[in-house]
């Protein structure tokens, strides 16, 4: 018995020493040059090797670092870079027949740069192209007997783990990085489809996760290579990408869930993205409800142009419809999307409107009405131009007593609107920008006003530029004129025959709105108010009926006069 175990431990302590010094017997460095030569072949690029070094326990060979060249066209510096390689193999033909079978490769630390050009062509595109042309011609009797280069042989696992992904464009020397980037694949051959697996961190705090199927490897532009999976995308800022511009105000958080099928150079995505708190110009402030959009889209990869299928997008349960196309050939993504909205419920829009900048009047918000929207989306996703019509019809602004707030201009004095404003309708043509936004042909209906007209512009800064004209109601006419008492009163008295306006239409005040939208200030315009008064309400007068006695006329002329004598004494 004890001989046995003497036996026993002799072996066990011959077969230590051999996983010890083997290694270092094995000239594992001869295989480098081979290595090299093969992975080079299978990629069209120039791969360099560190010193390799063998281990049996773990049945690997390691390279001390790791370098793939770019392609010259893109750039002279490497395309990808890491600190170590570790190829399995099977030890018993490597070290009795000094033949190298590959079980799995795996690269750690990768860090990987991708550029595309002006035409939109990436660096990868001919990565492993000329490989799988040239396995595509043999014959199946070769492909059989194991003949050829070294693309006849799958690897079993590849890994690269915890690297980093360089995105940019030779146009520019702005980069956007994606670091703890891991990627798994199976069975993998550039003659055949293989299992993926893609995860990485996105900047801020993002997550990226893809799993699906890729392969076989298109034999002219690697870009090309079939792709199924299903694609993941939690919390991605926008802000942080290098997609869009940070300084013009442009921003949110994205998250989606949805497929991708790549096949002849055409890729369709289906699925649901989700957009919170959406910054949209400079100055504005993150949105309180998300933003939701089913969408699908079909891609030219060839062409680098795609196509967005109509989708739906959501605000609450406000519902628009989006459609258009877009190019990502050039540094920024450019995009022409149609958006059309129909009777959208206005109380789920308002916690959205910070985003253009826009904020409802302190302590009003608005509880009824509909928005109608057709506006087209353009430009470079760092400057989208938002341009076209909108609406709101049967809306109401509570919490808002418009005649008050209106009370510093002097000829609208005394207007009663209600605690709460009632509106007809308000439309304009609108172009918002990140630097702000603009309206043109402004109209507000309020029926217990009348009609407000103009134009003007929010900055970035969310100040209010407007020059606004009001045509009074009657009955806002005849609370404006006795309010305002000797002074408009009895200027508007001299005018019309103290019977108030002579124009059916009512009275026309010229205004300023300045401030923000927040706290809008409402400021008059003087001068305009003394031309257009004289010149309405004067014009009026020489419309009265031709029956009017040449007396009458001469009175009112009289006490027009002494009316404009007293209106600029009053100034």
């Amino acid at each position: 018995m004890k001989k046995t175990l003497k036996i026993v431990l002799i072996i066990v302590g011959v077969l230590i020493v051999i996983v010890l010094v083997v290694p270092f017997l094995i000239p594992v460095n001869q295989f480098r040059p081979t290595i090299e030569e093969k992975a080079s072949a299978v990629l069209g690029r120039k791969v360099q090797l560190g010193n390799l070094s063998l281990s049996l326990l773990s049945g690997a060979v390691s390279a001390e670092s790791l370098s793939i060249g770019d392609d010259p066209k893109f750039s002279s510096a490497p395309f990808l870079t890491a600190k170590s390689l570790n190829v399995g193999v099977e030890i018993m033909p490597l070290i009795f027949s000094k033949t190298l079978n590959v079980t799995g490769v795996t690269i750690a630390s990768p860090q990987v740069t991708l550029l595309h050009n002006a035409a939109g062509v990436w660096n990868y595109s001919s990565l492993g192209g000329a490989a799988a042309k040239s396995e595509a011609k043999k014959a199946p009797a070769e492909k059989s007997a194991g003949m050829g280069n070294a693309a006849d042989i799958p690897i079993k696992q590849l890994t690269l783990s915890d690297g980093s992904i360089i995105l940019g464009s030779t146009s520019s020397q702005k980069r956007s990085t994606y670091d703890h980037v891991n990627i798994t694949a199976s069975d993998v051959s550039i003659t055949s489809k293989f299992p993926v697996t893609v995860t990485a961190d996105l900047p801020s705090g993002g997550k990226f996760n893809l799993d699906g199927t890729l392969g076989p490897v298109d034999q002219t532009d690697t870009s090309l290579t079939p792709l199924d999976a299903k694609l993941n995308v939690s919390s991605l800022n926008l802000a942080s990408t290098g997609f869009v511009d940070p300084s013009m105000g442009l921003g949110g958080i994205v998250d989606l869930e949805g497929t991708l099928a790549s096949q002849g150079g055409e890729a369709q995505t289906k699925g649901t993205l989700k957009l919170s708190k959406a910054l949209l110009v400079a100055g504005g402030s993150a949105a309180g409800v998300p933003v939701t959009v089913n969408f699908n889209t079909k891609y030219n990869l060839r062409k680098n142009a795609g196509v967005l299928e109509p989708s739906t997008l959501n605000i609450g349960s406000a519902a628009a419809h989006l459609n258009g196309t877009y190019e990502t050939a050039g540094e920024a993504t450019v995009v022409n999307l149609k958006l059309n909205a129909k009777d959208m419920p206005a109380k789920d829009l308002q916690a959205f409107l910070p985003a253009l900048g826009v904020n409802v009047p302190k302590g009003a918000s608005l509880q009824a009405g509909t928005l109608n929207a057709d506006l087209n989306i353009a430009g470079p996703t760092t400057k989208l131009v938002t341009s076209g019509t909108v609406g709101l019809f049967n809306g109401v602004l509570a919490g808002f007593d418009l005649g008050s707030k209106m009370s510093s201009v002097a000829s609208l004095a005394g207007i009663k609107s209600g605690k709460d404003l009632n509106i007809e309708k308000i439309t304009s043509n609108l172009r918002v920008a990140p630097t702000g936004i603009q309206a043109q042909n402004f109209l507000a209906v309020l029926p217990t006003l009348g009609n407000l007209t103009g134009a003007g512009t929010v900055d970035s800064k969310n100040t209010l530029d407007f020059k606004m004209l009001a045509t009074l109601t009657k009955e806002a006419t005849s609370s404006a004129t006795s309010s305002a008492g000797g002074g408009l009163g009895g200027l508007l008295g001299a005018v019309t025959g103290g019977g108030g306006s002579a124009c059916s239409e009512g009275l026309k005040v010229p205004f300023q709105i300045q401030g923000t939208t927040a706290e809008p200030k409402f400021i008059p315009d003087v001068g305009g108010l003394a031309k257009d008064l004289f010149q309405s309400q004067l014009g009026c007068l020489g419309g009265r009926s031709s029956s009017s006695t040449g007396k009458t006329a001469a009175v009112r002329s009289r006490r027009a006069g002494y009316a404009h004598a007293s209106f600029q004494a009053g100034r």
